[in-house]
């Protein structure tokens, strides 16, 4: 108990609250930690946002982020609490790694098997999983991504400020403009199509940017700098669908099949 208390003593503290809210230098360390965030959750935004193309209509899509923005929530105050622990557990950043390069096989593997087996696939896997349990199969999909990634955001959080306070604020904010990030891919998804393929290619660029992080490895790729590469991504996707859409044609159809899957 007295851990618990040491650990969690500080988010119950009324006068801690107190002394962050009032003082403006602590809003600007939890500004610099919302910009950390931000960046720390380029990665997280892609994945989530592909993640959520398996439900079939566009409410469901962001119901499972909802869902899944409060999972984050509850998850970010209960790793905060151990952080100064979480330097031991790269074991999970190589089982994320692992999982997230599955995701980009099984993608590529489908669409290599062309349309007719590719909807097949999907018609088998619709009937295996169904309405609400696939709805909540993407919500727990999305729960472990956040476990994954939160390990760095954390930890940089704590590197800058050691008031566990501070660094919730900070998390909470930057975990809603993540998910206003995702929400902005994923409505993009639905209107040009390469975008999808381009996502699942930067999933499995980020499982090996992940698993380069573990300690017997130890290589970080800053994260300002793949930020500008997967922006460089994006914009060479648009310029290919444009191209091979200058009046817009194709997007429809695109629509209507997921709606029909």
């Amino acid at each position: 108990m007295s851990l618990i208390s040491e650990l969690y003593g500080p988010f119950f503290d009324a006068h801690n609250w107190l002394t962050v809210i009032e003082s403006g230098q602590d809003w600007l360390v939890i500004f610099s930690l919302v910009m950390i965030e931000c960046l720390l959750s380029v990665d997280n935004a892609i994945v989530l946002a592909a993640q959520t193309r398996v439900l079939p209509t566009l409410k469901e899509q962001e119901e499972s982020l909802f869902y899944g923005i409060w999972g984050s929530y509850l998850f970010r105050f209960l790793i905060i609490g151990i952080g100064t622990y979480l330097i031991n557990f790269w074991e999970i950043k190589v089982i994320g790694a692992v999982y997230l390069m599955y995701l980009s096989y099984r993608f590529f593997h489908h669409l290599l098997l062309g349309d007719r087996q590719q909807k097949k696939v999907r018609k088998n896997r619709a009937a295996n999983l169904t309405g609400r349990k696939r709805f909540w199969m993407v919500v727990g999909q999305i729960e472990f991504i956040d476990i994954v990634f939160s390990i760095d955001s954390v930890l940089a959080s704590l590197a800058v400020s050691s008031n566990p306070v501070i660094v919730l604020i900070g998390g909470v904010i930057g975990i809603a403009c993540m998910r206003g990030i995702a929400e902005v891919i994923m409505k993009l998804m639905r209107r040009i199509p390469e975008l999808e393929p381009m996502a699942y290619v930067l999933i499995f660029l980020i499982a090996i940017k992940l698993f380069l992080t573990i300690p017997a490895i130890d290589i970080e790729i800053p994260s300002g700098q793949f930020g500008i590469f997967v922006v460089g991504v994006f914009i060479v996707t648009f310029i290919v669908h444009f191209i091979r859409n200058p009046k817009g044609k194709g997007d429809q159809p695109q629509k209507e099949e997921e709606h029909h899957d």
